[in-house]
């Protein structure tokens, strides 16, 4: 028996013991699941629950000092965390419809029982009313709150939701999200008890009293990192104040950086920590490769040469605009390939017939932003290929993890130009894993890219051009270049990047800046100008000139002194 918190009743109740399941299921019967839970399990064909599975459904159902502690967790992407947060959810749901039915019940009972001591007829049982009839609507007020950061994310969560309440009964969910029409997401909200949505929708509907988070006692968080981010921080500070009596709150996200961590503790009450998997480990299942570019040109080439690789099944090639994902998804038509652009300028039904179409398998290539780097799980993808890189170096963690998901692998390939080192270094520092750079014969670069930015042990960032082979990344001493005795020259750099200093000797020996030659000031303008004769030189560089009157005083006229009479020479 497993004691938890149902939040209704305000009291205790043992939750049912699971039924007799076959061997393969044993190891999620453990965990203390609902029946119906374990058959929708066994349904979707999965045996054993992952390494984030194990460590958060039993510490998310088991209460903590009257009530179920809040929980953050950071796994790697393809680990199982939606199924970690959904399984938990979805049982302390059916808990709480449980002691809700058993209350109806006891009521129902005692208006029989009064009926019969009072000798009238027993009543009946009130007719359900039909939610979607205006005289009967009645705001949702749900009792599950999972908040996603996109629309492709929140809809991946709402279809998974799904598919582990088939067995449920009673318990329904909804998802609710931007370019939707709003008459359709309030037909989706009536008597729902799980509600998947985004942040903005969610407060616009709330606002117009369609759904009240009054009544909500479990907050989910998923993908806290970009939740918490500068974008969703005042919404979330919002939904916050709205949900103040719930009971438990969950954050989950692949990376959590130290400011998250910090908001996050300010939103939740003695929060523990559940690290399965840190970013900075590499992923065993994703081959990560790097290929250096000269130009945009050579860039497209190697792409192109990525892509034909017999091995591809299915990719996702990541660009950094919209500008630059609708033009690239064009040349790639243009070229052979079958591939459609994915980014938030295309509305919603866009969106999701486009996500549809590339999971059943109907193009190949997927060109995407960021908006496709979470929530994306589709099983045949292959590759992914970063043709611009992210704009933070935890959005790569997020982008290579579409592939490599659930026990399959995959290859991660990332294409730079020399102005994108910095991004690689800063990519380097946040995962502590240096790249190894490789060549496709006949596409090698022609250009000189072993001087890389990087950042060293302590934190400072490294210059690339005037690098002298002491090693980038990690751990290379930058400090007799920062602070030390000579600075070396640079060496020439690569044409088309950067200009050569004129300041700099030709050849590589140190030099000293403060023996470099002066150069002659210019003659400085005298600002007191004569209209007659224009801008002159200073008074004090050169003689007057003796057939120009000097400029009368006028600051001495405005103060009311004495003008002394010019006199001709």
């Amino acid at each position: 028996m497993i004691m938890m918190d149902t939040f209704v009743a305000q009291a205790v109740v043992p939750a049912r013991e699971a039924e007799p399941l076959p061997q393969a299921d044993s190891s999620f019967a453990r965990l203390g699941l609902a029946p119906e839970l374990l058959a929708a399990v066994a349904d979707l064909g999965f045996t054993e629950p992952t390494a984030v599975q194990q460590a958060t459904v039993g510490r998310a159902l088991l209460p903590t000092h009257g009530r179920a502690c809040d929980l953050m967790v950071s796994s790697q992407t393809g680990s199982g965390k939606t199924a970690a947060f959904l399984l938990p959810v979805i049982h302390q749901l059916m808990a709480q419809q449980e002691v809700r039915l058993a209350q109806e019940a006891a009521r129902w009972a005692l208006a029989q029982a009064d009926a019969q001591a009072r000798g009238e007829p027993v009543p009946k049982r009130p007719k359900r009313r039909n939610p979607t009839d205006p005289r009967h609507f009645k705001a949702a007020t749900p009792g599950a709150l999972v908040l996603c950061p996109t629309r492709e994310l929140a809809q991946q969560v709402s279809a998974d939701a799904i598919d582990l309440v088939r067995h449920c009964k009673g318990v329904r969910v909804a998802h609710v999200v931007g370019g939707i029409p709003y008459q359709v997401q309030i037909a989706r909200l009536q008597n729902a008890d799980l509600v998947v949505a985004t942040p903005g929708r969610l407060l616009d509907l709330h606002r117009s009293m369609q759904i009240k988070l009054d009544q909500v006692q479990m907050l989910v968080v998923d993908e806290a990192d970009r939740m918490l981010d500068q974008g969703f921080a005042d919404d979330l500070a919002e939904l916050h104040q709205l949900t103040g009596a719930r009971g438990q709150t969950l954050m989950f996200s692949a990376t959590f950086a130290p400011r998250i961590m910090q908001l996050a503790s300010r939103l939740m009450r003695d929060p523990q920590r559940i690290e399965i998997d840190s970013p900075q480990e590499r992923h065993q299942l994703i081959e990560q490769t790097l290929f250096w570019a000269d130009n945009l040109q050579h860039k497209r080439k190697l792409l192109d040469h990525c892509l034909r690789d017999t091995e591809v099944a299915q990719a996702v090639v990541f660009a950094s605009t919209q500008i630059e994902c609708d033009a690239l998804a064009q040349e790639l038509v243009q070229d052979g390939f079958h591939a459609q652009a994915l980014h938030g300028a295309l509305s919603q039904g866009l969106r999701n017939r486009r996500l549809g179409a590339f999971r059943e398998g109907r193009f190949q290539i997927l060109v995407a932003t960021d908006v496709a780097a979470r929530g994306l799980d589709v099983p045949s993808i292959t590759h992914v290929i970063n043709f611009g890189l992210p704009m933070k170096a935890e959005d790569y963690v997020h982008r290579i993890g579409r592939t490599g998901r659930a026990g399959r692998r995959g290859h991660a390939i990332t294409l730079a130009e020399f102005r994108d080192r910095r991004r690689i270094g800063d990519i380097e520092h946040y995962t502590r894993q240096s790249f190894k750079a490789s060549v496709i014969a006949g596409l090698e670069p022609r250009q000189n890219f072993k001087p890389s930015i990087g950042r060293s042990e302590r934190g400072g960032r490294q210059s690339g051009p005037r690098s002298t082979g002491q090693g980038a990344g990690w751990g290379a001493d930058r400090s007799r270049q920062c602070f030390g005795q000579d600075r070396v020259a640079p060496h020439k750099p690569i044409s088309g990047f950067s200009r050569r200093d004129d300041r700099a000797p030709r050849s590589g020996e140190p030099v000293s800046w403060a023996k470099r030659p002066q150069r002659a000031a210019p003659p400085r303008l005298d600002s007191r100008a004569d209209p007659r004769s224009g801008p002159r030189l200073d008074p004090r560089a050169e003689k007057r000139r003796p057939d120009v009157a000097p400029r009368p005083d006028f600051a001495s006229a405005r103060s009311g002194a004495a003008r002394k009479p010019v006199r001709p020479r």
